[in-house]
């Protein structure tokens, strides 16, 4: 058996009201080699799996009739010992860590499964990375067959063999490190079938894009918003604040004595105290310096600004 799609926890009251539903499916359809019979649908009940074949097939979903609900999702049935390539409907996931000295991303290739993406993204955001925008596979890959990521000669990659499988998204899923220095130039990557030497996705990163996901959060919230709502994270995460506090006192914002409260404040007193009495002091000049604030954050810490942005 081969999982061909997400599981579901449906649930319906009064039973008997549901016609049908539309369960999603990672295999690609058309397909001559992929038979419509092999197509099961599992519950998942308290005395075990109980499989059920669906009403109808068709390209992104099968089609389930007056349905009784339980935990539920889609396998495909394989003949025991059958070599048959499954085509799967597969997306190329690339995130961006930002380190100065060695630019790194994370490159994993996955089912086009929107629970799987959700739990890459949500383990991603934990470390930091951000989802950079590419396309997709644009022809379906092969369940189980291995592929092989190159790019730019200068590149350090590691893995450089991914295999196509589907893992449950509470599992930790494979992916390539890509090492790419400091990034002063465009780099490209590819992945390749390892069996048919042929050329599966592509992409182009070039070092203005990364400084366009460092340095501009997409969070609509005005400066004073954002620093209220991320008040408690600014406060632990903040660094080291010489340039910020220089940022400050340039515009006129804080005094010399002022920014020498704040520098001098006893870190021994108190943990995170300096971040604490910076906030404070900030949000009482009122919201242009807020304003002036955030963007000498976004100037000197681009990497935190751009992860509370997602968050927020």
């Amino acid at each position: 058996w081969m999982v061909a799609g997400p599981l579901f926890d449906i649930s319906v009251e009064p039973e008997g009201v549901i016609a049908e539903i539309h369960l999603p499916h990672i295999i690609s359809l058309p397909a001559n080699e992929v038979d419509m019979s092999w197509f099961h649908v599992a519950h998942f009940k308290d005395e075990g799996m109980v499989l059920e074949p669906p009403a109808r097939v068709e390209c992104f979903y099968a089609v389930l009739e007056n349905p009784s609900f339980s935990l539920m999702g889609i396998l495909l049935r394989l003949a025991s010992g059958a070599r048959v390539s499954v085509p799967i409907t597969s997306t190329a996931l690339l995130y961006y860590h930002f380190y100065p000295e060695d630019t790194k991303f994370h490159l994993y290739l996955i089912p086009s499964d929107s629970l799987l993406t959700k739990a890459i993204d949500e383990e991603e955001t934990k470390f930091h990375g951000v989802r950079l925008q590419t396309s997709p596979p644009v022809e379906p890959l092969n369940f189980g067959s291995r592929y092989i990521v190159s790019g730019s000669a200068h590149l350090e990659i590691m893995p450089e063999e991914l295999k196509l499988s589907y893992r449950s998204p509470g599992e930790i899923q494979v992916f390539s490190k890509v090492f790419a220095g400091k990034m002063e130039e465009p780099i490209i990557l590819e992945v390749t079938d390892k069996r048919h030497k042929t050329l599966v996705w592509r992409t182009l990163v070039k070092p203005v894009e990364l400084q366009f996901y460092a340095a501009s959060p997409p969070s609509p919230l005005s400066a004073e918003a954002f620093m209220k709502e991320n008040h408690r994270h600014l406060q632990a995460r903040l660094g080291d604040l010489s340039g910020v506090l220089d940022d400050l006192q340039d515009s006129g914002v804080f005094t010399e004595e002022e920014k020498e409260l704040v520098q001098q404040f006893p870190t021994r007193q108190r943990k995170n105290g300096k971040n604490e009495t910076l906030l404070r002091m900030v949000e009482k000049k009122g919201p242009q310096a807020l304003e002036i604030f955030f963007r000498s954050l976004q100037q000197r810490d681009p990497y935190l600004m751009s992860y509370l942005s997602q968050q927020s």
